[in-house]
């Protein structure tokens, strides 16, 4: 069995893989200051809620956006799993031309997602779109050519930055807004990060296919914790939630290969 971590700013994100089947999927705070310790009896307890031995994880595979968390989780691997982990990092095999300036900068977090979708969906071009702590967007074309991609803040940061930057507007949850036009604060404030990010996404892609694409179609996959608020509209050919923790699970056993 393969343990695969897909640690971010927000969670970490972890799957079992079994040969090709994800047997199981799992979540926890990435708070940073936590010990090797705190990971290794988190990981070996959720196995054995779930009935899989500790003692059957061969592998793990970690891609990290995180890095005061790498120490304590190798450690752990170590300690806990008698295992060294693959992180997925610069100079490993990916199968991907990284055509960014600085290849180095791209997170390891997109490259997994990247890897992934030139797997599931071979001589496409491939939009991928995760919506997490912040909002990224991913351009792969058919020759396995990772082109560049787009930041912006994902939808509780920029709730967050609203709340703490305006004394009278307060969080709110996260919703898909029914009707453009609030009729009370609240309502407002979700209708805006709704219909914010829906037409950002919107355009981004729009501009994308105009000026790295000439026009032609592309696939746009959906991943990330956001992405069902917005199943519902016109914006993804697919939705696939554990895109990364498959993207991490075929670099571990490329490079194992």
């Amino acid at each position: 069995m393969i343990l695969c971590l897909d640690i971010g700013n927000s969670h970490i994100y972890g799957g079992i893989f079994q040969q090709d089947q994800l047997l199981l999927q799992f979540r926890k705070s990435s708070k940073t200051g936590a010990s090797s310790d705190e990971y290794g009896l988190f990981l070996r307890g959720v196995l054995r809620e779930n009935n899989i031995e500790p003692d059957e994880i061969k592998h793990i595979a970690v891609c990290n956006v995180v890095p005061e968390v790498q120490y304590p989780i190798s450690a752990a691997s170590q300690k806990y799993f008698g295992v060294t982990p693959f992180i997925l990092q610069a100079g490993v095999k990916t199968g991907l031309k990284i055509r960014y300036r600085n290849p180095l900068e791209v997170g390891a977090d997109r490259i997994a997602n990247a890897i992934a979708a030139v797997t599931l969906y071979p001589n496409e071009d491939v939009i991928i779109i995760d919506l997490g702590t912040a909002t990224t967007f991913c351009l792969v074309t058919s020759d396995k050519s990772y082109q560049g991609g787009v930041i912006l803040p994902g939808l509780k940061l920029s709730m967050a930055a609203l709340s703490s930057g305006a004394s009278r507007l307060g969080s709110v949850e996260i919703v898909r807004a029914e009707h453009c036009l609030g009729k009370a604060t609240a309502e407002s404030i979700q209708s805006g990060l709704y219909n914010g990010h829906l037409g950002a996404m919107r355009e981004i892609i729009s501009q994308i296919q105009k000026q790295d694409l000439d026009g032609k179609p592309v696939r746009v996959i959906g991943t990330g914790g956001f992405t069902s608020l917005f199943s519902n509209e016109d914006i993804f050919d697919d939705i696939v939630p554990d895109l990364v923790l498959k993207g991490l699970f075929i670099a571990q056993k490329m490079n194992l290969e």
